[in-house]
């Protein structure tokens, strides 16, 4: 009966998988040739690779069919948990509450508790499935573009493409796969609380949508302790300066030569630790002085820039924690579920 229920959602799921399928199994060999075919794959980590990942970007980029995929690649991964947690898992428990139909599936054999659990298992693990077949797809196609994004290149040491970024950590490895079940259980939960179809899919969106904002600002950058690297401030790799004029205030920012790192704080300070504020040296005040001589000040100040970051090397671990936080959420979300069908008076 389960089944039953759930072959028109089962039937979407898969024409949509079948026809991106088609689209990155057409396109995705030419762009693995692409970047075979720019040298990138002989470039050396830390080597500059800027020419080469500068010519590849604009290989994929300015309108082509690589881009237009790799955004609605983004765009699926993003939405597909959201779309299963609001159409697949609010509608399972309220829908029956709903039209009442819940009385009879509750009087027979079969008790609650399993019927929950035969409901929640299998819709859980084809959530889970649809959401690891598209991430695996968009994980292959977007290879070349993810290998370019750890090589060195341009002025700030990066391709401008970063898998920390949050659009793009959300739709790739396996953390999309937990946030399918989490956004899965948290409809069914929502469901047999609100008792209502329409309603429970507003808030079973509304909350979901929140803690994909909140994870990537107030929990992912805490999930492990940052590296802090302190090296000499070096004027010639100085990025931005923001001067308030009249020997006022002076902000400096040095670029930063991690490729694939997620920088979380760049700060230019005194050597006593202090963040530099100013004064500005008077050859960085006057505008009649050689741009040269105020970088040549800067270096007799004695500068340090200390950065904050999680190394490119630690995204994997960050995917493995964030989808267990979420495993472990859907999993109570479970026994919230089981706890209100079995002891709430219907």
């Amino acid at each position: 009966m389960t089944w039953r229920q759930f072959r028109a959602q089962a039937i979407t799921g898969a024409a949509v998988l079948a026809a991106l399928a088609i689209a990155l199994g057409i396109t995705g060999p030419h762009l693995a040739h692409l970047y075979a075919s720019s040298g990138l794959a002989t470039c050396q980590a830390h080597g500059n690779c800027g020419s080469l990942v500068t010519a590849f970007t604009e290989q994929v980029k300015a309108g082509t069919i690589y881009e237009l995929l790799f955004i609605l690649c983004i765009g699926l991964m993003l939405a597909a948990p959201a779309v299963i947690g609001v159409f697949w898992g609010a509608p399972l428990v309220a829908r029956e509450i709903e039209a009442g139909t819940f009385r009879l599936a509750w009087n027979q054999s079969v008790t609650r508790t399993r019927w929950l659990a035969v409901k929640l298992g299998l819709i859980g693990l084809a959530s889970m499935a649809t959401v690891a077949l598209l991430s695996l797809m968009v994980t292959w196609w977007a290879g070349p573009i993810d290998r370019a994004a750890g090589l060195p290149g341009g002025r700030d040491g990066s391709s401008g493409i970063n898998r920390f970024a949050p659009l793009l950590f959300a739709s790739r490895g396996i953390a999309p796969i937990a946030y399918a079940l989490f956004a899965f259980v948290l409809g069914v939960t929502v469901g047999v609380l609100i008792r209502r179809t329409v309603p429970a899919m507003a808030v079973t969106l509304a909350i979901f949508a929140a803690v994909q904002i909140a994870m990537p600002l107030l929990v992912r950058p805490h999930l492990v302790p940052p590296v802090r690297a302190t090296s000499a401030f070096n004027p010639a790799t100085l990025v931005s300066m923001t001067n308030s004029g009249n020997g006022g205030q002076l902000k400096v920012t040095g670029a930063v030569h991690l490729p694939g790192a997620w920088v979380l704080s760049n700060q230019t300070v005194t050597p006593a630790g202090h963040e530099f504020d100013g004064p500005a040296p008077a050859a960085c005040v006057k505008t009649t002085v050689p741009f040269s001589q105020c970088t040549a000040a800067l270096g007799r100040l004695g500068l340090r820039q200390v950065v904050t970051y999680q190394p490119a090397s630690r995204y994997w671990a960050f995917q493995g924690y964030e989808a267990a936080i979420f495993v472990v959420l859907a999993v109570g979300l479970a026994g919230c579920c089981t706890w209100q069908i079995r002891r709430r008076a219907w």
